[in-house]
């Protein structure tokens, strides 16, 4: 059964190129967002690590409401042209004027301009990512076909990381100051995300959704609250937010300061995000044998292991970082694309329960949950490195820099065992999801024969309704 569903809903080559391409533009907005911009503001700017960090986590903060809202839209937009697609091509415009103001600033700008930047940039990456994700989870239907969309848009994303990664290697061969790289992020968002969500839009159709009966806000958000795949997803989704964030605001200070790696550490990066692209299609294939959320499981129990190797790596040393960095680079990408593809699953059960094909509000939960995660981060890491005294450009007790590590090391050493015991115990698998499926196709079989008696079209009709109409119980899962 596995094989024919496979079969009938395999997304085809072309499809997956086009879907992937919005990621290059959204990973060289996003990781600069989270390793280099708030470094930048920090030192460069002139705002000081306390502000620059009230600013990003401020600026996070506001953009976390954003989530559910543009979910919630995005499932009950009805155009001609669908109801994500529109919104991607909403988001360019948006995106390329609040780029060009945050990727290059004047010198001296205040905090008030960083901040109007930050929000409108965070309005169009809200348009985006959440148009981007739903659209993605309602590609396929299949269990494990699900995991090759989501690993190819992750793909993307770290070709996106990779490129974006060798601007300030170039620029600064060539003599160019870090205020040149920075603009070098801003130009690569504003001449590929255009030409990206052009042909993503146009080479893909979307599935057209039936009419659905209204669901109540209280029957709507019950469900939501009632699904306990959900609320496993969102736990570890918002504590490897937490994991994942920590990470990236401190890995600069940890590479130059701690390690010692000085201009190295952007050969660090690169040699991550490589490795990180190289083995998305072997954890693709470890997926389908152990199931999407037990590798989700093991990955995180070995981030468990290297982590607190960053602690017997000698200052100065890049053979034993570059090792390390290899390693973890191997296991980097398989959190970011099989919580989309499980994500996908959880808003099937939804989908049984209502009624209502609803993937646009669980992304944007599962993008709230990292962006608060991601936004407590940034508050706690750059209030630390604050209250310990740490200076990136100057130097460092010895103990200052210490604390430092550890603040890089521990506490995502925590939460990846944490993340390891929840994910192994998830309750949906391969074969929950397709009964899941089979209910939610014969649902919709049974309300397009309703419809074709009673000249109504009743797809998206609940189970009471259907069984009004029709004299017989609609599909439900088996017990």
């Amino acid at each position: 059964m596995a094989n024919d569903t496979a079969s009938r809903d395999r997304v085809k080559g072309s499809w997956l190129l086009a879907y992937s391409l919005p990621g290059l533009p959204i990973a060289a907005l996003g990781l600069p967002l989270a390793v280099h911009v708030p470094n930048f503001y920090a030192v460069e700017v002139g705002l000081g690590y306390g502000l620059a960090g009230a600013v990003f986590g401020m600026a996070r903060f506001l953009d976390i409401f954003m989530d559910p809202a543009m979910g919630v839209i995005t499932d009950r937009t009805r155009t001609r042209w669908g109801r994500r697609r529109i919104w991607m091509v909403i988001s360019v415009p948006i995106m390329i004027a609040a780029s060009f103001f945050l990727f290059m600033p004047a010198k001296g700008t205040g905090w008030e301009t960083t901040t109007a930047a930050l929000i409108a940039v965070f309005i169009g990456w809200t348009m985006l990512t959440i148009s981007h994700l739903a659209w993605g989870g309602e590609l396929t239907s299949d269990y494990h076909e699900r995991s090759r969309v989501t690993a190819s848009r992750e793909a993307a994303y770290v070709i996106g990381m990779l490129t974006v990664l060798l601007l300030p290697v170039i620029i600064e061969r060539q003599g160019g100051d870090r205020w040149e790289q920075i603009a070098a992020f801003g130009w690569y968002v504003i001449i590929t995300l255009p030409i990206a969500v052009l042909v993503a839009v146009t080479v893909i159709p979307e599935r057209k959704v039936p009419p659905s009966p209204h669901l109540s806000l209280s029957v709507a958000l019950k469900a939501i609250a009632g699904n306990v795949p959900l609320r496993f997803i969102l736990f570890c989704d918002l504590v490897a937010g937490f994991s994942t964030g920590t990470v990236a605001t401190l890995f600069l200070a940890m590479s130059r300061v701690g390690l010692q790696l000085g201009d190295k550490a952007n050969v660090m990066l690169l040699i991550y995000f490589a490795m990180g692209v190289l083995f998305i299609p072997p954890m693709v294939r470890v997926s389908r044998w152990l199931g999407k959320h037990r590798t989700l499981a093991l990955s995180s129990f070995i981030n468990f292991l290297l982590l607190p190797c960053f602690f017997l790596i000698p200052p100065g040393a890049f053979l034993p970082a570059a090792i390390l960095f290899t390693f973890l680079g191997m296991n980097m990408s398989v959190g970011p694309f099989l919580y989309r593809a499980i994500m996908a699953d959880v808003a099937d059960h939804d989908h049984v329960e209502t009624g209502q094909a609803r993937a646009g509000i669980y992304f944007s939960l599962l993008a709230l949950t990292n962006k608060l995660g991601y936004t407590a981060a940034i508050f706690v890491a750059f209030g630390v490195l604050q209250f310990i005294g740490f200076h990136e450009k100057s130097a460092n007790a010895p103990f200052v820099v210490d604390e430092m590590m550890m603040l890089y090391v521990i506490p995502p050493t925590i939460v990846s065992l944490i993340v390891a015991i929840v994910m192994w115990r998830f309750p949906l698998d391969e074969a929950k999801q397709k009964e899941l499926r089979r209910v939610i196709e014969e649902r919709g079989i049974a309300g397009s024969a309703i419809g074709a008696r009673t000249g109504l079209d009743l797809e998206g009709s609940s189970e009471e309704e259907a069984e009004e109409e029709s004299g017989t119980p609609a599909p439900r899962p088996a017990e």
